[in-house]
């Protein structure tokens, strides 16, 4: 399964690279590379289990990279920035989305302005930059014996640097729901929504499902069978998991991301239309409207 994702995701990025536009080649072929690598890690961890902890965190500083890239997708498929600003000029974010305050429906809506999506490029970029501090600290006190994935302990190090890495989460997947509130009903004709869909499975299948399964390892309730301790089986399951998921997203990122999508209308030919559609008469006759006032047959 993992072999045929990687085949089926070099196939796909050289039909990317050669059919779709280069301002936003990158982007898409980042995104597309979350599945399978993640799939890659986890056989490679599935095979090696000393190398678990390498391949989880290589897996999620990648995933750390592609958050911000489907933040900088959402706003290439609009046009760019200067063009995304011309769309919505008039326009107010809506801030009271999950997974920070969806709660909070009292929140005021921000305006859309070069400053506001300034911020929202750095809450997604905070995140691809600390991710791998952090992973990186991680690894050089589990060298020196004070790192224990499985000690959340208050004097461990796991659980302090765990607590923070949520944190950081928390605050880049906010800035993914507001713009795609905002862009969602614009980019329908780009299946923005399968494509979001997408990216929150592997979010989901990534990192809650494996939280979960550790937690279960960790309170005994996935006994352990040896030479495989409980911890270690838990790691096994995900990664079996993982491998299977990874594959099915790999084939319908596929049929998704492969299909191609016309490009959006210019923002002055939009204003155009729109005012010829306002000037032409219209009249209703038995129930149709007819724009040249004539009666339909």
């Amino acid at each position: 399964m993992t072999l045929i994702a990687n085949l089926v995701f070099i196939e796909e990025a050289v039909y990317i690279y050669r059919r779709i536009p280069s301002f936003k080649r990158s982007v898409i072929i980042w995104i597309n590379a979350a599945a399978p690598v993640i799939a890659t890690t986890s056989c490679i961890g599935m095979w090696i289990p000393r190398s678990t902890m390498f391949t989880d965190f290589t897996a999620a500083v990648f995933f750390a990279i592609v958050i911000h890239k489907f933040l900088m997708m959402m706003i290439k498929e609009c046009g760019g920035q200067k063009l995304l600003l011309k769309r919505f000029e008039n326009g107010h974010f809506k801030i009271s989305t999950g997974p920070c305050c969806c709660c909070c429906l009292c929140l005021p809506r921000v305006r859309i302005t070069r400053r506001t999506l300034f911020w929202l490029k750095l809450g997604t970029f905070q995140f691809a930059f600390l991710r791998p501090v952090l992973m990186f600290l991680s690894i050089v006190l589990w060298t020196n014996g004070n790192y224990t994935l499985y000690n959340l302990s208050p004097k461990g190090a796991a659980i302090w640097i765990s607590c923070f890495v949520g944190v950081l989460t928390i605050i880049a997947l906010w800035p993914v729901g507001i713009m795609f509130q905002q862009v969602r009903t614009l980019l329908n004709c780009k299946k923005i929504i399968p494509k979001f869909a997408l990216y929150q499975f592997i979010l989901i299948l990534n990192h809650l499902q494996a939280a979960i399964i550790n937690i279960l390892a960790m309170q005994r309730i996935i006994p352990c069978a040896p030479p495989l301790s409980s911890s270690a089986r838990g790691a096994y399951m995900t990664q079996q998991l993982l491998i299977m998921e990874m594959f099915l997203i790999t084939l319908i990122s596929r049929v998704v991301y492969r299909r191609r999508y016309r490009e959006l209308e210019p923002p002055e030919r939009m204003a155009e239309e729109s005012e010829a559609n306002k000037q032409t008469p219209k009249i209703i006759l038995n129930g149709a409207v007819n724009e040249d006032g004539l009666p339909r047959f």
